[in-house]
């Protein structure tokens, strides 16, 4: 027998002698059983793995937003087997989190479940009580009334300062629109965005001060968002497109300048643009 191939039973007789019972659903067909046995073997990688048994809550925190965007991408790309295996990583995490918790003595799963569970009884209460309402528009009035009893100082709670800007954007504009702080007709809206752009113009003209240039940037921009509000258009998605966009277009140019045995460094601008308008005509 030779050295490697007893280096190679070796390895695969320490392998078994590691491995653990994968935890596995009574009923495959009952997702009870699936998520408690799935629960198990988040608890075996915190134990046996030793990249999983490292990480601690902050260390993934910047992952979850990352499995949060892929999962956007499958539902934007309509693959619903891509869709339900990001699912799969967004509700890993979440149990890897509050696993990671019940280690530390902070909260466990079931305190986890419990709180959402009590919050969607209470927000709902013309679902879970004897309230009436009448539009969507009443059932959201409601919630941020029963926010701000359960303790919210402001209508902009909840807001997270970690989110894309476009998105946070968005998301405090509607949150102020809940209470009533927004504008009555769409012809207002589109003045404000014009009046935004003027006055960017001039900064940008006189081109004295970055910060008020920069200022004025951010306030035309906002006015953008609140017009794609109005227009039901979510801004983050839509500049997301035409990222995309952008990005096939030009990825196309590099391709066909490539055919024609150049580089795009030494092309003119016309070339390119003939190149351009192809990608645009495809």
């Amino acid at each position: 027998m030779s050295v490697t191939l007893l280096f190679y039973i070796k390895i695969i007789e320490f392998d078994m002698s590691k491995n653990r019972e994968i935890p596995l659903p009574k009923d495959p067909k009952n997702y009870i059983d699936r998520f408690v046995a799935f629960v198990e073997i988040v608890k075996i990688l915190r134990q046996d793995c030793p990249w999983d048994s490292a990480q601690t809550n902050e260390s993934i925190a910047h992952l979850m937003i990352e499995e949060a965007y892929e999962t956007i991408d499958a539902i934007h790309k309509k693959d619903d087997n891509e869709f339900a295996g990001e699912l799969g990583d967004l509700l890993l995490h979440i149990i890897m989190h509050a696993v990671m918790a019940e280690e530390r003595g902070a909260f466990n799963l079931n305190d986890v479940i419990r709180k959402i569970s009590d919050k969607m009884v209470h927000r709902h209460p013309h679902v879970f009580a004897d309230v009436e309402v009448e539009s969507s528009d009443e059932v959201m009035k409601n919630w941020e009334q029963l926010k701000k009893k359960e303790g919210k100082k402001s209508a902009l709670d909840g807001v997270p300062l970690a989110l894309p800007s476009l998105l946070r954007a968005e998301r405090i504009q509607h949150k102020a629109s809940r209470v009533g702080f927004d504008w009555d007709d769409k012809k207002d809206v589109w003045a404000k965005v014009e009046e935004e752009l003027a006055e960017l113009k001039e900064e940008m003209h006189n081109g004295n001060d970055i910060e008020r240039v920069r200022e004025e940037f951010g306030d035309f921009i906002f006015s953008l968002v609140n017009a794609a509000r109005f227009a039901d258009i979510v801004p983050e998605e839509a500049l997301q497109k035409t990222n995309n966009k952008f990005t096939d277009r030009f990825q196309y140019v590099e391709k066909r300048a490539k055919e024609m045995g150049k580089e795009l460094k030494d092309m003119t601008l016309g070339e390119m643009d003939e190149l351009w308008n192809e990608a645009k005509k495809r």
